[in-house]
């Protein structure tokens, strides 16, 4: 497939990027310094300013699908920059005519207790919340959509560097745990579980989950 994956660098969307690449994929990969892919076969690398809902739509025209692993995580208003601009990355798809968003989600958005998400609970850390709450509301934004072929992605509590196994089990809405009460997905493992979706979608317009 010919897809775009908006933030191609970062630490998902590296994953995403090797992963994609090893399945024979195309990739236009949207970064702030493509120079970082520069020699990558099967990489288009371009810059693009996310918050530029007409100038992304122009990136993103032509191909089969859009991955977005963007993050506002390292900004000081982490929650208002990933609101502005995953809103930004839903219109620009619809606006390029892409057929399907693929977008990576949070885990703090997923059910501990019947009508408890994650981030809601005292022992989510502090330093995640605004990045939680910020993929929260992307994923009440996809739901909204009356039209765009959507899904998300949430991973495991604790998402971590490990080996690609392509061993895991997928939930929906509640968060994944082991028999040792653990919730982990390596980010290799994560971005297997996304390519796969992307290859045999199974949860059109839906959120679904992974973990160990």
């Amino acid at each position: 497939m010919n897809i775009v994956l908006i933030g191609a660098t970062g630490y998902v969307g590296s994953r995403l990027l090797d992963e994609a690449l090893a399945r024979g994929h195309q990739v236009t990969a949207i970064v702030t310094k493509p120079e970082k892919l520069a020699g990558r076969t099967g990489v288009t690398a371009v810059q693009a300013d996310v918050l530029d809902q007409a100038g992304l739509a122009e990136r993103l025209r032509g191909h089969d699908a859009v991955v977005s692993a963007f993050s506002g995580h390292a900004q000081s208003d982490v929650y208002d920059y990933y609101v502005r601009g995953i809103t930004s990355v839903i219109a620009a798809t619809k606006a390029a005519g892409v057929p399907r968003l693929l977008v990576v989600g949070g885990a703090g958005s997923l059910e501990v207790a019947p009508g408890v998400q994650l981030v809601d609970t005292p022992q989510f850390p502090a330093q995640w919340k605004g990045t939680a709450e910020g993929a929260r509301q992307a994923l009440n934004l996809l739901r909204a959509e009356p039209e765009l072929d959507w899904t998300m992605l949430s991973p495991a509590a604790h998402l971590e560097p490990g080996t690609r196994t392509g061993q895991f089990r997928l939930g929906t809405d509640q968060l994944l745990v082991d028999a040792a009460g653990e919730s982990r997905i390596s980010v290799e493992d994560y971005a297997v579980a996304m390519i796969d979706e992307l290859e045999r979608p199974a949860h059109r317009r839906a959120r679904f989950a992974v973990a160990y």
